[in-house]
């Protein structure tokens, strides 16, 4: 088994800790020169955050591939295939209604917005997203290397099955190609090791750029909305994915969450699923014990459909922006938003700031004034890490149970 670099986590935090304090030094005391600051914030944290997302993404779409390519190709019975995907979907949508129901439960019990004022100017170009007519079209690629270049998950998972049962129903014809597969697999596996043994100095660089560019005064603006949407992010993070998690599989919650840590930390300083991709697969395949089989599409997959924490975000902000607006939503406008919210999870999974998008459609569904976006985006960026760290730790939690129903997760691995 490929070995992880030791020492890891604390070295992860050490960087995020002299990120913060270095980033914060620059930003709220004012004796270095602006030639300084500006250097750093260029050459240092831009250039060196950019190089290490960079090299995430760099093995997303080869890494998935042949790891997709080699489980599918390998596997005795087409059956266990289709399983695995209506049980995936199923979940990743059921703890998004989960997630989103939360957040607008404790949203009308603290009412986030009542007595808000602020002068925030709304953004001046909101994001355009796509139908679910147009994200299903672009499942099915006229042109692979394209969709491969575009980072389209969903089009990458699909042909990547299609040749995996290709190669499965031809292997006998081709002298067991499936093994090059494999080999593969191992050797991206090992890329994604090489290049987490830099991620120290790749968290210190993101995180010194946040708070260097942006400080985190922003924060008082909201700061109830912004306390409550934590809130709900810890607890659906570690409530009900525990629940779940003890339902459906009877497995030790803190051996499951102390194994999570480095790829919730991961998450947290890329603001990316599809940027953690690599480093989930390794988690929950060499440490939580899920079949390649499973991992290699319950993982892609959920970085790309599985919306949690922005369900958690769109409730929370739909009551926040309705009750500063002095708007009181019906139960059965609560119940639309759940479903808008598990709806359009889905369709707008392969657009940047997808939740931003929902959100203008949430909006607009309920005549909610737009301009209150603005509020929204300006305390957005770190909550948006925070997000992203529940996704991939739902992400890791589906892989689980999907891998326990079909009796392809190893219980020994993922306790030891």
């Amino acid at each position: 088994m490929l070995e992880t670099p030791k020492n890891l986590t604390r070295n992860i935090l050490l960087g995020m800790l002299f990120g913060f304090l270095t980033g914060a030094l620059f930003f709220y005391v004012n004796v270095f020169p602006d030639n300084l600051t500006d250097f750093l914030t260029k050459y240092v944290f831009n250039l060196g955050s950019a190089i290490f997302i960079n090299l995430l993404k760099l093995l997303i779409v080869p890494l998935v591939f042949f790891s997709l390519v080699s489980g599918i190709s390998s596997l005795t019975s087409m059956k266990s295939l289709g399983n695995i995907t209506f049980k995936t979907i199923g979940l990743y949508l059921g703890t998004t209604a989960i997630a989103v129901s939360l957040s607008l439960i404790i949203g009308s019990i603290f009412k986030p917005g009542s007595g808000y004022s602020s002068n925030i100017a709304p953004p001046e170009n909101l994001p355009q997203g796509q139908g679910i007519y147009e994200t299903i079209l672009d499942i099915f690629p006229s042109n692979i290397i394209e969709a491969m270049a575009n980072n389209q998950m969903l089009a990458v998972v699909f042909f990547s099955i299609l040749f995996g049962l290709a190669l499965n129903k031809t292997n006998h014809l081709t002298n067991n190609f499936s093994e090059s597969f494999e080999k593969f697999n191992t050797v991206f596996m090992q890329l994604v090791l090489m290049i987490i043994s830099f991620a120290p100095i790749g968290v210190f660089c993101l995180i010194g750029k946040f708070v260097i560019t942006d400080g985190l005064d922003i924060f008082q603006e909201a700061f109830k909305y912004v306390l409550l949407l934590i809130l709900v992010l810890v607890i659906h993070a570690f409530i009900t994915y525990s629940f779940i998690l003890k339902i459906f599989t009877n497995l030790n919650i803190f051996t499951f969450f102390g194994k999570m840590k480095d790829v919730a930390i991961f998450a947290f300083s890329t603001s990316s699923s599809a940027a953690t991709i690599p480093v989930t697969l390794k988690t929950v395949q060499d440490d939580l014990g899920v079949n390649k089989n499973v991992s290699s599409f319950v993982v892609p997959v959920g970085a790309t459909i599985n919306m949690d924490g922005t369900a958690i975000m769109q409730g929370m902000a739909t009551i926040f922006i309705a009750q500063m607006s002095g708007i009181d939503l019906t139960f059965f406008q609560y119940i639309q938003v759940v479903i808008l919210a598990v709806v359009t999870s889905i369709g707008t999974a392969a657009v940047p700031s997808a939740g931003t998008i929902t959100l203008v459609i949430i909006l607009q569904q309920f005549g909610l004034p737009l301009e209150a976006i603005g509020i929204i985006l300006a305390v957005d960026r770190i909550l948006d890490m925070l997000r992203t760290s529940v996704n991939v730790t739902g992400d890791a939690a589906v892989a689980c149970i999907v891998a326990n129903s079909e009796g392809l997760l190893d219980k020994n691995l993922f306790n030891k």
